[in-house]
């Protein structure tokens, strides 16, 4: 098998696989590794995390996308028990024409449920369901140490809590119990907004983030004076009448790699100006179908290609409310000052709904996600900007998307790390979580 990475495809440590398709092979792969000199391994499903959270230290995965089998299904109830190495994808497919949906979904629907469960996702609707975590009932677990085993809110909570947002690490998730949630439509009702700077934004957000199940704002993080913060504000609730159908249409590929990254200051200028004027009027209300509104990105496959083979990173934070328009404003302003930017600037705002995973990303206020082309030396000297921007403002950072953050930011950050420490599986170990508790 050709070796794995990250979807951010930095930093560059080639996984080498060591597949499985049973549950009952995972105990032969953990001989394997061992046999193979490494120290530790680590559970890998489609590798959609941006940073190194999905690298093991010995840089020998367990992959788990084989084990992608459906267990149960009861479309009355709309529990399902599905296989670690299901996608999103595949369980829209199965679940949707009996008119059932997601009860949480991130931006893309290439990830499994096995790492939904370990990155304990979020998406749209944050402000109204909370995260992936409190949807699941039940997860069946491998330990190095103990076997397998069961835990849930009712059976072994305490691992159950470590497992849910555990980065991989207390064991190898064989099979997710989840819950979905109804729908009678594969079509969401869309309304898009067009706003002109970031107190704007603010105000859209508390007069109609109520009014929508799902919430999300486009903005040009290019943009300065008094246009800064500019963008697009998207609010969108499932249809109550149509056709239960899954997508069709064939997703187009980044047809090359190419050796350099095509987003620069010139094509990001470009495009943000583009995008934001592309629609004229204020107000716009469509239909549209579930794909396009959830999974954009996924119209174009390999689309980290076009960063070049050096990659890039995510800039992924979380800030309170009561500091939140200030810190977003200064982190835009240290972006459109560095010149680098992010053609895919994401705000939204994030509720104060409890996760039961120890390490949970979103808490309430607001969170941006930007995109930026590795650069070693601007980007080291920006990213110290921006966190002492985040720590101030009493923020955080998304492990999933992470590349750079420093064991003092992280374990400030997320006090219960320890705890999870404590629970983690001996044998399993990532080049993330070596960097932010050593």
């Amino acid at each position: 098998m050709p070796t794995l990475g990250s979807w951010g495809r930095y930093p560059r440590h080639p996984q080498t696989p060591h597949p499985v398709g049973w549950p009952f092979e995972v105990d032969n792969a953990f001989s394997r590794i061992k046999g193979a000199g490494a120290a530790s391994t680590l559970g890998y499903g489609c590798g959609r995390s941006y940073g190194d959270s999905c690298l093991a230290q010995s840089d020998h995965v367990i992959a788990l996308a084989g084990m992608d089998r459906v267990i149960a299904a009861d479309w009355q109830t709309g529990v399902v028990t599905v296989q670690a190495g299901v996608t999103l994808d595949a369980l829209i497919r199965l679940a949707l024409p009996n008119g059932w949906f997601l009860p949480v979904t991130p931006g893309t629907k290439f990830v499994t449920l096995g790492g939904a469960v370990a990155n304990d996702v979020h998406g749209k609707n944050h402000h109204v369901m909370g995260t992936f975590g409190r949807h699941v009932r039940r997860i069946v677990l491998h330990r190095s140490d103990t076997g397998v085993g069961d835990c849930s809110p009712e059976v072994n909570e305490e691992l159950f809590n470590a497992t849910v947002g555990g980065l991989g690490l207390t064991g190898i998730i064989l099979a997710v119990e989840l819950q979905l949630r109804a729908v009678r439509s594969s079509d969401i009702e869309q309304t898009c907004i067009k706003f002109g700077d970031l107190d704007e934004f603010f105000a859209l957000s508390a007069q109609h983030d109520s009014k929508y199940e799902y919430t999300v704002s486009w903005v040009d993080c290019l943009a300065g004076g008094k246009g800064a913060g500019r963008g697009h504000y998207i609010g969108g609730n499932h249809a109550t009448d149509g056709k239960l159908e899954v997508a069709r249409g064939k997703a187009k590929r980044m047809p090359v790699d190419p050796p350099f990254s095509l987003v620069n200051t010139l094509t990001l200028k470009a495009f943000n100006t583009l995008y934001y004027q592309r629609q004229v009027r204020k107000v716009v209300e469509t239909r549209v179908n579930y794909d396009p509104f959830f999974y954009p990105l996924d119209k174009l496959l390999l689309w980290n290609r076009m960063y070049g083979k050096a990659g890039f990173q995510q800039y992924q934070c979380v800030i309170p409310p009561e500091s939140g328009r200030d810190a977003v404003a200064a982190i835009l302003r240290e972006t459109s000052l560095n010149g680098a930017g992010s053609f895919l600037a994401v705000l939204k705002q994030c509720a104060d709904i409890k996760s039961p995973g120890l390490l949970s990303f979103p808490k309430a206020g607001v969170s941006l996600a930007l995109d930026f082309a590795q650069r070693d030396a601007l980007n080291t000297r920006l990213f110290a900007r921006l966190d002492a921007l985040v720590h101030e403002a009493g923020g955080r950072l998304y492990p999933a998307k992470d590349a750079h953050m420093s064991a003092h930011h992280f374990q400030s950050a997320y006090p219960a790390w320890a705890r999870l420490e404590s629970l983690r599986d001996p044998l399993l170990m990532s080049r993330f979580w070596r960097r932010v508790t050593s």
